[in-house]
């Protein structure tokens, strides 16, 4: 018998390392200044995140493209157990981390690792199996669709106590994009969005930074040296950049002007360097990443790898998104990440692991474009 010849698909490991080289290109002059200032060079924060994200996440990358996604389907309980302890354990005295008034990393030695990416990924897991294995019963709300939503939720609640919004965000705009593919009544997703809508609401409403954040989006003027001010700076830093940006390296907003540089203003930084002819480049690359990913998802042989490939697609689309539209005043801030281009290696790792298991159902799939 003739052994299978399996198919890797080069075009979405082309798009990959092109936002690879992007991103760690920009992060290494958006964190030049910083990390001459707490550790005596420029080069501090790029090395850390090309050892312990770009290069641990591409080995995590070709191993997961090699092995059978159906794994995944088969130790989903461990990965929920695993995933739900991680994110309760940020909050155990000596082993969560805390940083910017939040505690969202667990702490093992000099290894920082941050739970929530992960359980991005075993939501995606666990909607993809529950669609898989529901087929007949996802509009039962009793014993279809309403144990999904008590899951998301028990995922979105650890999330939030940490606290995170913006990843809580992304993980139920990635559940919701789910559920939708997956074909639940219209009357049942209207109700789950309204629901989530309004949860949302009390959320911001009861703390008072998160209302000043929906105030500051409305209104960016409104005390420009306080709550405003971030956005003002980086809507500076996209203004001045214009159609070829001022050099990259040149950035004038880097120098202890525009907050958090390296996280999720590194895209002000990308646009005042490199302006927006390049900046156009960067969102063609997440566009074409989107259209590799959904035609992967439609291409695959199963309704599990459908889903998986829809929601690795949906989350790293999302993500992006809502960073990009958020630092250009489009959004409310929300603190999310840029894929690819942020410091910070667990969500590195977690991202590249995804495109390593989006490969492998490439490689599965009906039509393979390589």
């Amino acid at each position: 018998m003739a052994r299978k010849t399996v198919k890797k698909d080069y075009s979405l490991l082309v798009i990959t390392f092109a936002l690879l080289a992007c991103g760690l290109a920009v992060l290494y002059s958006a964190s030049t200044v910083s990390s001459f200032n707490n550790f005596g060079n420029t080069s501090y924060y790029i090395v850390h995140q090309l050892l312990y994200g770009a290069v641990l996440g591409i080995i995590a990358m070709f191993i997961l493209a090699k092995i059978n996604y159906h794994v995944w389907q088969k130790y989903l309980p461990l990965l929920i157990f695993a995933s739900l302890f991680f994110l309760a354990l940020v909050k155990v005295p000596g082993l969560g981390f805390s940083a910017g008034g939040a505690t969202r990393w667990v702490h093992f030695g000099p290894a920082v690792f941050q739970p929530a990416e992960l359980a991005k990924l075993v939501i995606i897991f666990y909607l993809a199996s529950w669609a898989d294995k529901k087929r007949g019963q996802l509009n039962n709300f009793y014993f279809g669709l309403l144990p999904s939503l008590i899951i998301i939720g028990l995922y979105s609640l650890l999330i939030l106590w940490q606290p995170d919004l913006g990843t809580m965000l992304v993980l139920l705009l990635t559940a919701f994009f789910m559920l939708f593919a997956a074909g639940i009544d219209w009357k049942y997703f209207f109700y789950s969005a309204l629901v989530g809508v309004m949860s949302l609401y009390l959320v911001i409403k009861f703390e008072p930074y998160r209302m000043r954040r929906i105030t500051t989006f409305l209104n960016p003027e409104l005390d420009p040296k306080g709550i405003s001010y971030q956005i003002n700076q980086a809507l500076l830093a996209i203004g001045s950049g214009g159609l070829w940006g001022f050099g990259y390296g040149l950035s004038r907003q880097k120098h202890n002007y525009l907050p958090e540089v390296m996280s999720d203003s590194v895209f002000a930084v990308l646009a005042e360097e490199l302006g927006f002819i390049r900046v156009l480049f960067v969102l063609a690359l997440f566009f074409l990443f989107a259209l590799k990913g959904y035609n992967i998802a439609k291409n695959a042989p199963d309704t599990f790898g459908k889903m998986v490939a829809f929601g690795i697609t949906s989350w790293i689309t999302l993500q992006a998104f809502i960073n990009i539209g958020a630092i250009a005043g489009l959004l409310p801030l929300t603190g999310v990440p840029l894929p690819f281009f942020s410091y910070g290696g667990t969500a590195m790792i977690a991202n590249l692991a995804a495109i390593g298991i989006l490969i492998n159902i490439s490689s599965h799939n009906k039509s393979s474009a390589i």
